[in-house]
Order: C-alpha cells, then sequence, then structure tokens
C-alpha cells in the first residue's frame, strides 16, 4: 500500500476542477459553487488529501499566529483575558503565542518584530507601551485592558474613571471621609484614570484630595504591603483605602493586620480587576469587576477584523465594570 500523500492536483483532477478552484473549497468555501464544494470535498475524503500547512502559509502569506503580550505572567487577571483571546482564535483557526515580557521594554519589542518579519500575522499588547516600528509602519496590532491615547491604534478597554469613581463613591455612603488611595505604575494611562476617578469621587463629595493619603504601587501585592505601612509610619489617620488593582489591595489588607487592625471594622478596603482569589481572602474584597474574558474576546475579534481588511479604520471599545460589594468593606464607625 502506498504511504504517499495525495497532491492538490490529485483531487483537482479526481474532482474534475481546477488546482485553484480546490484551493478556494478549503480556504474560502463560500465562493465556490455547492456542487462543486460537495464534489471537491468527496474527492479530499476518499484520497485522504490533507492540505500542506507550510505551502499554505507560503501561498497567503499567513502564519495563521498571533502574538498575546503581557507584563506580569504571575498576575492572574491576565489568565482570564488570555482565555478570551484563545477561544475566539481557536474559533477561527488560529494559534496564539503567549510572550512574558516581565515589564521589559526590551522583550516587548523582541516579540513585536516577529510581526513585520512575518514570523506572526499580528499582535495584541496588553501593556501600555507601543513598538517602535509601529509608528514608522504600522502592522496589524491591538491594545487591549491597558491602552495608549494614539487614535491610530485600535484599542479594547474598560472605563477605568468609571469604576474607581463607582468604588470611592461607595466608600463615600458609607460614611468613609478619609480615603487613601494606592495607585498603579506611571505612565499607563488606565492608572492615571484610576487615580482620577477616586479624585473626581473625592470632590463631588465635597471631600479635599489629601496627597499624603496617595501612594504609587506597581500592582504586585508587596508593593501594596509596603505603601499601607508607608501611610502607617507616617502617622496618617484613614478609614478607607482604594487601591488601583486587587493584588495591592490584598497587600494593603495584610499590611493592617499585621498592625492590629481589623478588616472592614477599622478599615475599609476596595480593589479593582476581580480577580479570582479576590472572593476568597478573609473577609472577602469589595473590588470593581472588570468583563476579563470579553476584553480578550473583543481584541481578539478586532484583530481579526484587521487582519481581514488592514483598512478598517482603528477604534476605541470601552466596556463596562461592575462594582462587587464583598465583605471588606462597612460603615464607618461613628
Amino acid at each position: 500500500m502506498s504511504t504517499r500523500r495525495a497532491t492538490i492536483r490529485q483531487v483537482a483532477a479526481a474532482a474534475k476542477v481546477s488546482v485553484a478552484t480546490v484551493s478556494r473549497a478549503l480556504e474560502n468555501p463560500d465562493v465556490v459553487a455547492q456542487n462543486t464544494l460537495r464534489r471537491v470535498r468527496a474527492v479530499i475524503q476518499e484520497l485522504g488529501y490533507t492540505p500542506n500547512a507550510q505551502a499554505q502559509m507560503l501561498r497567503t502569506s499567513k502564519t495563521r499566529l498571533v502574538i498575546a503580550l503581557v507584563p506580569d505572567i504571575a498576575n492572574p487577571f491576565f489568565s482570564e483575558v488570555i482565555r478570551g483571546i484563545e477561544q475566539v482564535a481557536h474559533a477561527n483557526k488560529y494559534g496564539v503565542l503567549l510572550g512574558d515580557t516581565q515589564n521589559s521594554p526590551v522583550r516587548e519589542q523582541a516579540y513585536a518584530d516577529m510581526v513585520p518579519s512575518r514570523q506572526a500575522d499580528g499582535l495584541i499588547m496588553l501593556v501600555p507601551r507601543l513598538p517602535k516600528e509601529f509608528a514608522r509602519k504600522p502592522f496589524p496590532l491591538v491594545n487591549a485592558c491597558e491602552y495608549v491615547p494614539d487614535p491610530a491604534v485600535t484599542s479594547v478597554y474598560v472605563d477605568n474613571v468609571a469604576g474607581a469613581l463607582s468604588a470611592v463613591t461607595h466608600l463615600v455612603t458609607l460614611g468613609h471621609r478619609s480615603i487613601a488611595c494606592i495607585s498603579g505604575p506611571r505612565p499607563s494611562a488606565i492608572c492615571i484614570d484610576r487615580e482620577r476617578g477616586y479624585e473626581l469621587a473625592l470632590r463631588k463629595a465635597k471631600l479635599r484630595v489629601d496627597r499624603d493619603l496617595m501612594a504609587v504601587g506597581d500592582f504586585s501585592v508587596e508593593s501594596g504591603i509596603r505603601a499601607t505601612e508607608g501611610f502607617l509610619a507616617a502617622g496618617k489617620r484613614f478609614t478607607a483605602i482604594f487601591c488601583a488593582n486587587d493584588e495591592m489591595a490584598i497587600g494593603a489588607l495584610q499590611a493592617l493586620r499585621a498592625h492590629g487592625l481589623r478588616i472592614p471594622q477599622d478599615v475599609s478596603i476596595v480593589g479593582f480587576d476581580d480577580i479570582r482569589f479576590a472572593r476568597y481572602t478573609d473577609p472577602p474584597l469589595t473590588t470593581v469587576a472588570q468583563p476579563k474574558e470579553e476584553l480578550g474576546k473583543q481584541a481578539m475579534t478586532a484583530l481579526l477584523e484587521i487582519l481581514d481588511n488592514p483598512r478598517v479604520p482603528p477604534r476605541k471599545r470601552v466596556l463596562a465594570t461592575e462594582l462587587v460589594v464583598r465583605g471588606s468593606t462597612a460603615p464607618r464607625k461613628v
């Protein structure tokens, strides 16, 4: 029995069509007449024909591979975003290469260079920077979760100002007047926006924005601990803390407990993201939920649109957040 694989020419001859028609039946079946399509598929099944992936890539100039860059793979927030990206990619027969940049612009650039060099078709960046090459010669790229203000870049993200505003307004409604803030790293636009939402909530409540009650972290648990210990060491008085992500909120909770303070009886805490662990802290964390999986789905869908039509206008897709109230917040003690 012959072990040689059938060729596309053999399929075309057996189906009495051209090689181009077989190719269209495989890659774009909607443009092939139904009778012809059925005949080609029957011959493909009969001969056991399998398309040569490498030859197909050379013919279409597509790798069927996209790259998703995350700044920190250890951050649980990104796992659900990546899941959304993977779902849409898989449904459209694309593979996803995950790049952990460890917040390094050099690593980001190395991965980004794979697109212009045709090692990948497109790039989803979950970081707040753009590759240098993109400014000179744009290529298929979507910025997600984080965003860049550049109008030439398609971005998918949440309304961070509104999310932070809802979190701090919740604390104000509970009677808190001295509310600390642990923001995220600059120059990230989302961190600036969450800080703006914090300040806006205070101003709407006619409360003073006290810069001494504001600190900057790096989204890690450790930075939440450091910032909270800094407030306590400086003798700052506060009854609540708004943190720009859940990991820093978990760090703040640990630091307060280490100093003998109770959550939420002495200090209320609100985070941002609603990572999986937020509901399992003690007490469970009140937080601003992002639609993480949907962010990933929308980002991959947007990239597919660009890959299908490079002239599609860039867009900013802004999704809503939701305040999830749990046990880490309570009315201020009188």
